[in-house]
């Protein structure tokens, strides 16, 4: 029989052999999560004999990962802007640069927000965040794709927050009831090209939706740049709209915005200092 640290020792060298980062402390993630038990009640078992049944439970869970699933599909679940939230392959798992761009919502809105819409939900990350940080705003959101919202609506129930937000299945603006008009519109929609979804980690393009990946375009800025010409008639006076970019699109979008009609127009980037958000004014 071998001990619950043996095992970890093990499956640490099993990932790191995949090319995999932070090999132990996916392997703990991973031998935690089929054991039902958190990293530190690992601790505190290391010398424990794991029986048979239980490393039938582990063994499978490792083989996903060195295969290039993500942890998070296999676990379940992730954190994001103090949620947990259930994650999986209907939807993208949410990123830290999207944690950022509501970190940076809640800096620069001089006012609370009442209305709020996102565009794209997908697993409900934005919405859901929103409607805990404004727990005064009426929460609109919106995605073509209906398991998505599925996904979105059972992360609705498990925060409490489904008397907080209306889900519609729509493409962008599509479908969002006539004369509706917000204070914040916000999206984190797709936008890489399909060059750059083909050279992304396997992880990302064999994984994960491509649809909420791509975008059409040279450049991958299709949607965006359809959710920029019809912001101003979803917008109150004074409303923003924020966007989550790729990084060389810039330029490009600003452009856009001008043309449209929107002000203030400008970017902000993520934490590694690149161009990530777009905000902008309606006047």
């Amino acid at each position: 029989m071998q001990s619950l640290l043996d095992i970890i020792r093990k499956s640490t060298e099993f990932l790191a052999g995949k090319g995999l980062e932070s090999p132990r402390l996916q392997s703990e993630l991973l031998v935690g999560h089929a054991l039902g038990l958190q990293r530190m009640q690992l601790y505190v078992q290391f010398e424990r004999l794991l029986t048979e049944p239980e490393l039938e439970s582990i063994r499978p869970l490792l083989r996903r990962r060195g295969q290039g699933e993500p942890l998070q599909y296999i676990t379940g679940w992730t954190d994001f802007h103090g949620l947990r939230l259930k994650v999986d392959r209907r939807a993208l798992i949410p990123r830290p640069e999207t944690e950022l761009m509501i970190e940076r919502i809640v800096e620069r809105l001089a006012t609370l927000p009442a209305r709020i819409l996102d565009l794209g939900t997908g697993s409900g990350a934005i919405a859901l965040a929103l409607a805990k940080q404004y727990p005064e705003a009426v929460v609109v959101a919106v995605d073509s794709s209906e398991a998505a919202l599925e996904l979105a609506r059972e992360n609705a129930v498990q925060t409490g927050l489904a008397d907080r937000v209306e889900f519609i299945r729509s493409d962008w603006f599509a479908a969002v009831p006539a004369g509706s008009r917000f204070d914040l519109v916000v999206s984190n929609p797709p936008y890489l090209s399909a060059e750059e979804t083909a050279a992304t980690a396997i992880e990302v393009r064999n994984f994960e939706p491509v649809s909420a990946l791509t975008s059409g375009g040279p450049d991958g800025a299709q949607d965006l740049e359809r959710i920029i010409a019809a912001a101003k008639d979803h917008l109150l006076s004074g409303g923003w709209l924020v966007l989550e970019t790729g990084i060389s699109q810039h330029a490009g979008l600003l452009v856009r915005t001008r043309e449209a009609g929107l002000a203030a127009a400008e970017s902000l980037r993520d934490l590694t200092g690149r161009d990530r958000f777009v905000f902008a004014r309606a006047e």
